[in-house]
């Protein structure tokens, strides 16, 4: 199915490093590229590096203020609480607008990739920091890398540009640095915002001409209700809008095993996800797509699975879901985090859902948070909102 596929990776990029006991902790993706080269998924992709963003290419999103308090903190290490820098969720750290910086590059290189066609998708699984705002950190993240990277494929020419955020939170950074502009379809499906942060991402917060659309599901949303509300949203706007060009970000804090949210997905139901997707970016993008990582707080058990098995999907040759990890790689696992490693790359899920074109059910939360969604935005597309 994939033409070409680019993986941005760089050792550098763990440098992203709140301290101990932080939950963003960047032995996750260490071990999520370390599983993906035993089990030789790399050796379909082309794996490139990346340079730091440029200060003019964080200003496609950020403030130049921001970007100069980030560095006050880089060089010092001393907090700016007035930025957001130096807070339980964002401590501040020596280093942090290069590490920042780097991840944003990585984005940036995904997407020059796909814009200019040296490859049909790219990924950056240290990406997906989508709570960044345009003069303040926010949610561990510094610089909305995917922000950035839709900035400055709108900069190229591009005038359609969708967004799809698979993450347990609300993607408020993106939407709200797109919030006005008609070119970026921006749609996150999350958590309901009544019992998690960042408490944005109602259905009524539709953006311009329909163009901010959010599916709020309810804590405790399986697989089946899970993957039926992303059918009953996703497919049809991504049609209709016809999208140059897909970014996705692939928190994997859904699974029912993160510490941080109230979702109850599988290993198998999000592998599900991650291939809807990629059919829809050669269904309504011409295969343009550009990927992303993001949350995620079960380091062993669920993020190095989940984003191994991203890596395959986008590479076109997807791992069975009961492949063995490797003996070397859980090795790894037992010296970086002393923690049990799993022993296959699935959780024995048969991740199945019924249409939502089968029937609305009122008496169903998770079909009432469907129904809300596309009553909301469903119009603005010329789309019915009735099953």
């Amino acid at each position: 199915m994939s033409r070409s596929v680019r993986v941005v990776w760089d050792d550098a990029l763990i440098a992203y490093d709140f301290g101990p006991g932080h939950p963003l902790a960047p032995v996750r993706v260490e071990l999520t590229m370390a599983l993906a080269r035993e089990l030789g998924v790399l050796d379909a992709v082309e794996v490139t590096g990346c340079a730091p963003a440029t200060d003019d290419e964080l200003a496609l999103v950020h403030k130049r203020d921001y970007i100069e308090a980030v560095k006050r903190v880089s060089a010092t290490g001393r907090p700016d609480l007035a930025h957001g820098l130096g807070t339980d969720d964002n401590p501040a750290f020596a280093g942090v607008h290069e590490a920042s910086a780097l991840i944003t590059g990585a984005s940036l290189a995904a997407a020059r990739a796909v814009w200019t066609g040296e490859a049909e998708h790219a990924v950056n699984v240290a990406g997906g920091l989508h709570h960044a705002m345009a003069a303040a950190a926010s949610g561990f993240c510094v610089y909305n890398d995917p922000a950035v990277a839709i900035g400055w494929l709108l900069a190229q020419g591009a005038s359609r540009i969708a967004y799809v955020d698979v993450d347990v939170h609300h993607g408020d950074g993106v939407q709200a640095l797109f919030y006005d502009d008609p070119r970026v379809l921006t749609i996150s499906l999350h958590e309901s915002p009544r019992t998690l942060f960042p408490g944005t991402g109602f259905p009524e917060e539709r953006g311009a001409e329909g163009t901010a659309v959010n599916v709020a599901l309810p804590a405790g949303c399986g697989d089946s209700g899970w993957l039926r509300a992303f059918h009953a949203v996703v497919p049809p706007l991504l049609r209709e809008f016809a999208p140059e060009i897909l970014v996705t970000q692939h928190g994997c804090d859904s699974h029912a095993l993160d510490p941080l949210a109230h979702l109850m997905l599988s290993l198998d139901g999000q592998r599900a996800a991650y291939a809807a997707l990629h059919e829809l970016a050669h269904e309504t993008a011409g295969g343009r797509w550009v990927v992303t990582g993001g949350g995620g707080y079960e380091l062993v058990q669920v993020v190095p699975r989940a984003w191994t098995h991203l890596i395959a999907e986008v590479s076109g040759h997807p791992l069975a879901p009961a492949t063995a990890t490797p003996e070397a790689w859980r090795r790894l696992v037992r010296e970086r985090t002393r923690q049990t490693p799993p022993l296959s790359l699935t959780d024995g899920r048969d991740p199945e859902f019924s249409d939502f074109s089968a029937g609305y059910d009122p008496a169903d939360p998770i079909d009432r948070a469907i129904m809300a969604t596309r009553k909301a935005v469903f119009p603005f597309h010329g789309l019915d909102p009735l099953p």
